[in-house]
């Protein structure tokens, strides 16, 4: 007869892992990727290392899961900003701006889910992120076009390169603690956007 987890060991199990996680996001956002190895996140968790590999076979598994929820929970709020009252413009330029001022808020953070060094499946899901974000604001951008707000153009092309140029314009401010100014009109002009 194969051996059957109790409800309570199945309960010690779950917080075990919340508490990897949550250990995981703190070691995150104070030294980024390559301060959270398995050892630092098991020490901060107060847990043994081989409990760690009990619930993620390695740290890229680890950061992957952390990854996603974050993620989620950023998309969750571009997905808010860009529901504000505006022309699909101004709801283009509110992503972005979201996006930016949250990263700002947890600098070395978002420089380890945006741009620092990491392993190949982490950098797989940062690219399933800037898709997603891509296409948010291709549907607005399409919306411009559609109702000739904005002028005839390539919806998920603008929107891809406008991830990518967001992207490069917080990765010096997030290691170099400086905010980037001019967002807003930059993305306006990118768009052909009147309001620019």
């Amino acid at each position: 007869m194969p051996y059957r987890r109790t409800p309570r060991v199945e309960a010690r199990l779950a917080a075990q892992r919340a508490a990897i996680l949550a250990a995981a996001t703190e070691l995150l956002a104070e030294r980024g990727y390559a301060g959270c190895s398995v050892a630092a996140v098991a020490e901060r968790a107060g847990i043994a290392t081989g409990s760690v590999y009990r619930h993620f076979p390695g740290k890229a598994e680890l950061v992957v899961e952390l990854f996603r929820g974050v993620v989620n929970h950023e998309v969750d709020a571009v997905r808010e900003a860009a529901t504000r009252p505006g022309d699909p413009a101004e709801r283009v330029a509110a992503v972005f701006e979201t996006f930016a001022e949250r990263a700002l808020k947890a600098p070395r953070r978002a420089y380890a889910l945006l741009a620092e060094p990491v392993d190949p499946p982490v950098e797989a899901e940062r690219i399933v992120f800037r898709r997603v974000f891509r296409d948010l604001a291709a549907e607005h951008i399409a919306e411009g076009v559609r109702t000739g707000l904005l002028p005839p153009q390539d919806a998920v092309f603008t929107a891809a390169a406008l991830v990518g140029a967001a992207t490069e314009m917080l990765v010096g401010p997030l290691t170099d603690d400086e905010t980037p100014t001019g967002l807003r009109p930059f993305i306006l002009r990118a768009l052909g956007s009147g309001n620019a």
